[in-house]
């Protein structure tokens, strides 16, 4: 097996994680994922300030301290953090090694950025805007490519997350493209370790179970891939955190759609996943079957979506509705009267945080936030501040605000795309300017391939057999584990069953008879009105929900108090359900 460790789950991750991996155990390859829908958008700002900038600059610190030590140790280096300048990041990092007397190779991928053809490709941002970035999706042949001509270190923009660990894996044994189901298990494997310490322990729903000292600084995941695209998941010995069926699942379900998951080398049906634990810390993914990608791939857009501000008012006691109705009141008709004209937008939220009875303040108070959202600056800016700050002495009794209003900021809307893979370049760029154009895929899947999401035929989970006529009202989390995420606007829940569970198997059978989209709506009113999708897992004896639009224009414009669902499968799993009793053994 080849050991590929992972340092970066996102742009702002634990700095020193990159020291800790290369220092605390054996690795052959180390990656680090810092891209996000989000981090596109920020990156595009920076570059717009400064056009040799665009990339992740945490990288650039933790290469600093740690080049010589890499390659001290054989390690290789993959990443994404390259952004939206991947160039500017290999010119970075040869200018480091000079600078400290390292012979490193280093090389880029690049052709993922197709803001320059935006036009020719028919890429249209948020309400016709033109795109500040557009970035496709591209796999991992190029990064393979870059390693065979010697790269110690490959930097990319925007390719797929898992492709950092998919690479390796190709160099490694040789795969060839139709090597479906070698690959699909790389991009699992790439998916549980991408996004960091979430596959050790972090965010993990039954943390409760693990000893705390454990969590106090868990370590980086490793997969261990083999030539045929099976793999374990672990950790350096003796580093903190857990590896565990649950919190692999845990990451496996995460920002997830349907069974047939695409990307631009492999359909990877996760539906075929078999985990098993193989030792302490330590997790075998097995069974994992592929077929031929899409002959689309998809483009990461972001564009200008406006102005926005936000007031977030403390409401205290009695009356809590009406005091809420009086300040929206005064608000809305200042707003209306001002002279820089009513935002595009207001949107009000009231958290009732309150008790009856409450013997603290904070028991006491509920929050009204108020969202304002314009394609000008003026209606959400001083004219919306001073709205709020006027009535300070002529609104509601116990009058305050959390923070004083600030100025109106820009704020930008992701939207995806798809074109064929043939019109994206996808090239590597190696330390002496020679460039190895990487082809696209043959073998396309012309239409998205149909994914049988039922039960297995002779499956014994049994829906009918489930039901007991006694049962406890308890919440959901007795039984199952969560974890949620974004997909642009579209926020998932995976939910599956505890492994504590007396009778997995029964339990399982009974959460696919409740959780389907009737069921989740009462549970999740916020979801009314909303496209559901329900994907049985039966492997994983999981359910994936996914709601779209539940985020609205995505994070960097959603008004919603967890903008990025991070927190929907805990209120999911808050949520009191009947439980058949032997269940709860």
């Amino acid at each position: 097996m080849i050991r590929i460790g992972n340092c970066s789950g996102f742009y702002g991750d634990r700095l020193a994680a990159m020291r800790e991996m290369l220092t605390e155990g054996d690795l052959d390859y180390l990656t680090g994922d810092y891209l996000a829908e989000l981090t596109m958008l920020i990156l595009g700002r920076d570059r717009l300030k400064d056009p040799s900038l665009g990339y992740a600059k945490t990288f650039v610190r933790q290469m600093t301290e740690c080049m010589g030590l890499a390659k001290e140790r054989g390690v290789r280096i993959v990443t994404n953090a390259g952004g939206l300048n991947p160039a500017g990041l290999a010119d970075k990092l040869r200018e480091i090694a000079a600078e400290q007397g390292l012979e490193i190779v280093v090389a880029h991928v690049e052709g993922d950025d197709l803001r320059p053809r935006a036009d020719e490709l028919g890429l249209v941002g948020h309400g016709g805007q033109p795109p500040i970035t557009a970035n496709a999706y591209l796999g991992a042949f190029g990064i393979a490519a870059a390693l065979e001509a010697g790269a110690d270190v490959v930097v990319t923009g925007r390719v797929t997350d898992a492709s950092v660990v998919v690479g390796p894996a190709i160099h490694a044994y040789g795969w060839g493209r139709e090597d479906y189901d070698a690959l699909a298990g790389a991009v699992v494997a790439g998916h549980v370790v991408e996004c960091g310490a979430q596959a050790t322990g972090g965010n993990f729903s039954g943390f409760a179970t693990l000893d705390p000292k454990v969590l106090l600084h868990p370590g980086f995941p490793i997969a261990e891939v083999a030539a045929d695209g099976s793999s374990v998941i672990t950790k350096h010995e003796g580093t903190g955190g857990a590896v565990t069926v649950d919190t692999v699942t845990a990451q496996l379900v995460y920002e997830i759609g349907g069974p047939a998951y695409a990307g631009p080398d492999v359909v990877t049906h996760l539906d075929s996943i078999v985990l098993t634990q193989d030792g302490e810390d330590r997790v075998a993914v097995s069974g994992v079957r592929g077929s031929a990608p899409p002959a689309t791939t998809k483009v990461a857009l972001n564009s200008f979506g406006g102005f926005r501000n936000t007031v977030e008012l403390v409401l205290t006691g009695l009356d809590i509705e009406e005091k809420a109705a009086l300040v929206r009141l005064q608000i809305e008709d200042a707003l209306a009267q001002s002279p820089a004209g009513m935002p595009d937008e207001v949107v009000w939220d009231l958290d009732r945080t309150d008790v009856a009875d409450p013997r603290t303040q904070g028991q006491a108070t509920a929050l009204l936030r108020c969202h304002v959202k314009a394609m000008s600056p003026d209606p959400v800016g001083r004219a919306f501040s001073s709205a709020a700050v006027e009535l300070a002495l002529a609104s509601y009794p116990g009058f305050t605000v959390t923070r004083p209003p600030a100025a109106g900021t820009p704020y930008g809307v992701y939207t995806p795309a798809y074109v064929p893979q043939e019109l994206v370049p996808h090239t590597v760029v190696l330390a002496d300017g020679t460039r190895i154009d990487v082809p696209p895929p043959a073998g396309l899947e012309t239409s998205s391939p149909g994914v049988d999401t039922s039960l297995p035929s002779g499956s014994d989970y049994s829906p009918s057999g489930a039901r007991s006529e006694t049962t406890q009202a308890v919440a959901l989390g007795r039984v199952v584990h969560a974890r949620s995420g974004d997909k642009g606007g579209d926020a998932n829940v995976g939910v599956w069953v505890r492994s504590d569970v007396a009778d997995p198997d029964a339990a399982y059978a009974w959460l696919i008879d409740l959780l389907d989209a009737d069921t989740f709506v009462t549970l999740i009113p916020e979801a009314a009105g909303l496209d559901l999708e329900i994907h049985p897992l039966p492997n994983l004896r999981a359910v994936n929900i996914v709601a779209h639009g539940f985020l609205g224009d995505g994070v960097a414009a959603s008004t919603r108090f967890d903008p990025q669902a991070k927190a929907l499968g805990e209120w999911l799993r808050a949520r009191v359900v009947d439980v058949p009793e032997e269940l709860l053994r």
